[in-house]
């Protein structure tokens, strides 16, 4: 079984569809992220977020 990245408050991330952004929010199994012109809730796991 893969292991699920996980994420801090403040970490940089790329996401395949919404580019570039910065962590602002996390729980259990999700992050909320500020992207430059929309802030998104990605639930794990987190397929199409990298950390940069």
């Amino acid at each position: 079984m893969p292991e699920i990245e996980t994420f801090e408050l403040h970490d940089r991330v790329s996401h395949q569809s919404y580019g570039l952004g910065r962590v602002v929010g996390t729980e259990k199994a999700a992050v909320t992220v500020n992207f430059s012109n929309r802030t998104e809730r990605i639930v794990s796991p987190f397929h199409k977020l990298e950390k940069l």
